[in-house]
């Protein structure tokens, strides 16, 4: 299996409840993408729905202004894909008409890659099928470049790639929350093996486990409050043997929990897309590049994963 590489997240770019964001990062945060483009990382992820009350829009913005900077050859070689939600108020074939205009302008002028959010499949599942010919109508007409889909199981993944691919439109990716601690898409049947069946690039969000597998104890320094901190207390007391044996296979590479997390994803055929906030984070991700797990320390990890009493909680809107 050909191994994929490593993008970059960009949730925690202004989202203050999980992350606690502060424009005071923002020098940081450039500081940290240029060093990431530097090391050869070419894909970032957004979404219009990032950033918390009035920072709404912000990582978007942010990001786009970060690549306006660059030497254009630099910018040219990007994959800026960004997320649109199917709120409820966006409804019909033009639905994300303005979304999308929005969108497009705090991104400087282009998108790579316009991905539908989340299925509404269990609650509307009217609404789903106009707005995703909406935006395949986008394509066909060449104002965006790529379609991907985001939180999408195997069954509706299979119906929507047939459903595109009869009017000659193709699904380029398809994110989901996948790592130690979320193995569902793993599954036999599951949604890994139909994008390997149907040719659709699958990317990993959340590969760290919103930082559970960074960390040699999770109850040290825990997140100062909110649902992270929450997170960290109910699973961290379950994850000794798995952080254990994530340790042993980081020191003969002189790497980090983080790396081997990252490569576990990779092993098993997904794009992580950790969120990189900081020059050091950045240096965990391109040193992961440099090396691979073993098909046997792959085996071992997936073990040691599958006998954790519990997992990361599912996301309501991943379809089945």
């Amino acid at each position: 299996m050909a191994y994929p590489g490593i993008g970059v997240g960009t949730w925690a770019w202004g989202n203050q409840l999980l992350w606690a964001y502060s424009p005071a990062a923002d020098t940081e945060l450039e500081v940290s993408f240029r060093q990431a483009v530097a090391g050869g990382l070419t894909f970032f992820d957004t979404a219009d729905s990032y950033g918390t009350g009035r920072f709404n829009g912000r990582s978007e913005a942010l990001l786009g202004r970060f690549a306006a900077a660059l030497p254009p050859a630099d910018r040219d070689r990007l994959c800026l894909a960004t997320k649109l939600a199917p709120f409820p108020w966006r409804l019909g074939r033009r639905g994300f008409d303005r979304a999308l205009i929005a969108s497009t302008r705090r991104l400087g002028g282009r998108i790579d890659r316009v991905q539908l959010h989340w299925s509404t499949s269990r609650y509307a599942p009217w609404q789903e099928g106009p707005l995703l010919q909406g935006l395949a109508d986008r394509l066909a007409s060449g104002e965006i470049a790529q379609l991907g889909l985001s939180n999408f199981g195997p069954r509706r993944l299979r119906q929507l790639h047939g459903q595109l691919a009869a009017r000659g439109v193709k699904v380029a990716s398809l994110q989901v929350q996948l790592s130690l601690l979320a193995r569902g898409p793993l599954a036999s049947g599951g949604v890994a093996d139909v994008c390997r069946e149907l040719g659709v690039q699958l990317i990993a969000y959340s590969p760290l486990a919103l930082g559970l597998l960074a960390r040699p104890d999770p109850l040290q320094a825990l997140p100062a409050k909110g649902p992270r901190r929450w997170l960290f207390q109910r699973l961290g007391p379950l994850l000794g043997p798995l952080l254990q044996l994530m340790g042993e296979l980081a020191a003969p590479r002189e790497a980090t929990l983080a790396a081997v997390a990252l490569n576990w994803c990779r092993a098993h055929g997904a794009m992580p897309i950790p969120g990189l906030r900081r020059p050091e984070q950045v240096d965990v991700a391109l040193q992961a590049l440099r090396w691979r797990l073993e098909p046997a320390e792959c085996e071992a990890l997936d073990a040691v994963a599958a006998s954790i009493a519990g997992t990361m909680p599912a996301n309501p809107f991943q379809s089945s």
